[in-house]
């Protein structure tokens, strides 16, 4: 899969929970969100099986359940999600949108630091 699916931020918080432990049972993830979230059973069984129409969890049978796994790491929603931002609200301008958050936020010595290395090390490469 190139491209990771559209995950809506109610759908992640489905995926939220198989990123930290897979695989888990329909039934574990709706105790989960259920207690968390406030949803319905049919609404976390609708969101499941979105996530599975878009290709983003699989499962495999198991005695009577379904174990669902990520299909999507963490990792590559993260890039998509970044980018998904920095293209809609800085018109895919990185430096800006570093520029805001810099002149937005707190940092630390140690925080000023990483960036400082950091920043080096893109120039040299």
């Amino acid at each position: 899969m190139n491209q990771p699916p559209h995950i809506t931020e109610a759908e992640s918080e489905v995926m939220k929970l198989l990123w930290r432990k897979e695989p888990l049972s329909a039934n574990e993830i709706i105790v989960e969100l259920t207690q968390r979230m406030q949803w319905s059973d049919q609404t976390i069984k609708t969101f499941i099986n979105r996530l599975h129409k878009k290709q983003a969890i699989r499962f495999e049978k198991s005695g009577r359940n379904y174990l669902y796994y990520p299909l999507v790491s963490h990792d590559d929603y993260l890039k998509t999600e970044n980018r998904s931002f920095l293209d809609r609200v800085y018109n895919g301008a990185v430096g800006m949108m570093c520029a805001k958050f810099l002149e937005e936020e707190k940092l630390s010595d140690t925080d000023i630091e990483q960036l400082q290395r950091l920043l080096e090390s893109m120039k040299k490469s």
